[in-house]
């Protein structure tokens, strides 16, 4: 199967909302982050891509027809090129308010000590090599780059996909655009709102 839709939004912009939401509508199962903590040995797989070596993408995507998040929103560029099909959809979220989320919970993971367990250590290291290094450069936890290299990100996007195959998307906008983008029928149902700020913190044991 092939990538129908690459999600090049950065985390905490609603993207497991419409990993659900791509998902109602028959375009998944949807990779996302989540998918790495569910398969730690995918983690590897994303280690190599970070090193620049050689990136298989069937083997990493394999059945799954769209992807969000990280750790391939990091890699939109070589998605991009790879299926040159896929549409394109860049979920964005008013900058402050992106901040307060990612403060919460990007910078609080990276803060904490290795996982004495494995699977969580090579998770830790993709959110490292991937996350912050080839999507922050590294920069932070100032605000002021942190939100930079946030609106940097999406200014490229914009840039660099044809508007004929971008959509740029907040969850808050609910099925309407999404639908007419991807061509499919609006259901009939209400549009997913997944925590995924509760789903992240509990994951790594992050407390108040």
């Amino acid at each position: 199967m092939t990538l129908k839709v690459i999600g090049a939004g950065f985390g905490r912009t609603g993207t497991l909302s419409l990993k659900s939401a791509l998902e109602t509508v028959h375009l998944g199962p949807c990779y996302h982050m989540v998918e790495v903590f569910a398969r730690p040995d995918a983690a590897e797989q994303w280690l190599r891509a970070a090193s620049r070596g050689s990136i298989d993408w069937e083997e990493i995507y394999g059945d799954y027809q769209a992807t969000v998040d990280w750790p391939g929103c990091a890699f939109w560029r070589e998605l991009i090129a790879a299926y040159p099909a896929a549409k394109v959809v860049l979920s964005v979220r008013d900058p402050e308010k992106w901040w307060e989320s990612a403060s919460e919970t990007i910078l609080r993971q990276a803060a904490l000590p290795p996982s004495e367990d494995p699977g969580l250590r090579r998770i830790q290291r993709v959110s490292l090599e991937v996350v912050h290094d080839r999507s922050f450069g590294g920069r932070f936890p100032e605000k002021e780059s942190f939100i930079a290299a946030f609106e940097e990100h999406n200014a490229a996007v914009i840039r660099e996909v044809p508007a004929d195959r971008l959509l740029v998307y907040e969850v808050t906008d609910g099925w309407g655009p999404l639908c007419e983008f991807l061509g499919v029928e609006a259901p009939d149902a209400q549009f997913p709102n997944v925590n995924d700020r509760e789903f992240f913190r509990a994951i790594w044991g992050i407390d108040d």
